[in-house]
């Protein structure tokens, strides 16, 4: 080989080095207060992001609407959030992301605990019950098993770090929250009473899921204008899902920095949890897209939102790598 030809030949490589060491910012925003990102954490603390071209850090906001506002402002690229906050936006016509994938569930670790001296929810009729976002549902899902409405409580729309607190106070009655901060209203009140679960109520009944699920909602920017890099985003979260399945073990001890636990305490979280992935996504997904809709329309009747969406219209699973 001539020198000219041997200089261009590893010219040529360099640069493809090069472009092959470069990377894409896409961050999430998640939360360390919910087991369910897991599979997004084991994704980027193992690399799978990084395989794909991807350059994916978790901007920890614990509250949903705060993350669905990230993602509008450009701020992040993806998120795993519960999905009032996502058909809220809709109502608003908010245009700036899809929904695209389930990928945790777990029924019964969403739940309302009372103060000492309260059985039930007809107990609570005229008293304080603090819950907010999914946990709301949860909470109208049990007061109708009482023959009871929101309105035969006194609402207080209270985050969920704060109800730990309150409860302790007597500030309120009785919190709904999830896991693992329903553990922390249960520690504050030890000799309360947990009055039921999200798989206690008729949402559950009727799709055998969370009262409110997670879901994941992509930048619409991102997926019409960049597919490709949209699908291996995708890739590299359904590997997560996939890791975290086949070594549960090893998943826990990868993320427990995250959550500031020990990795024991975070795989006996995970096993309450079921982290779905690419096998069936699409009867998965045709389950969830149905319950966007029923809570959209629940959220209407209930005067939680000004319009009714038609949520079909920000499903996008498209640019999902198919198997």
């Amino acid at each position: 080989m001539k020198l000219k030809d041997l200089v261009g030949a590893c010219l040529g490589l360099l640069l493809c080095g090069t472009a092959q060491a470069q990377t894409v910012k896409l961050d999430v925003a998640g939360s360390n207060t919910w087991w369910g990102q897991i599979p997004i954490m084991v994704a980027i603390d193992k690399g799978f992001f990084k395989e794909q071209g991807i350059d994916t850090t978790m901007q920890n906001i614990p509250a949903s609407g705060d993350r669905i506002a990230a993602l509008t402002a450009g701020s992040v690229a993806f998120s795993n959030l519960g999905r009032i906050a996502p058909i809220v936006e809709m109502a608003r016509g908010n245009k700036s992301f899809y929904f695209f994938a389930n990928i945790d569930d777990s029924p019964g670790n969403e739940g309302c605990w009372a103060r000492p001296g309260f059985a039930d929810f007809k107990s609570l009729h005229g008293k304080k019950v603090a819950a907010n976002t999914s946990a709301e549902i949860t909470m109208n899902g049990l007061l109708a098993n009482d023959g009871m409405t929101e309105k035969d409580i006194q609402f207080v729309n209270l985050p969920g770090g704060e109800m730990a607190g309150a409860l302790a106070k007597g500030d309120v009655d009785a919190a709904c929250v999830w896991q693992p901060l329903l553990d922390n209203v249960k520690k504050a009140t030890p000799d309360g009473k947990l009055l039921g679960t999200d798989a206690d109520t008729p949402n559950y009944k009727q799709f055998g899921t969370m009262a409110s699920p997670d879901v994941m909602i992509i930048s619409a920017k991102l997926v019409d204008e960049q597919p490709a890099l949209a699908g291996k985003l995708m890739a590299a979260i359904f590997k997560g899902v996939d890791y975290t399945n086949t070594h549960p073990d090893d998943a826990a001890e990868t993320v427990a920095h995250y959550f500031r636990k020990e990795p024991a305490e975070v795989l006996a979280a995970m096993k309450q949890f079921k982290y779905f992935g690419a096998a069936d996504w699409q009867q998965h997904m045709k389950l969830h897209a149905g319950q966007m809709q029923f809570l959209a329309q629940w959220l209407y009747d209930n005067g939680k939102i000004p319009t009714l969406p038609d949520t079909a219209k920000w499903e996008n699973t498209s640019f999902i790598p198919k198997p």
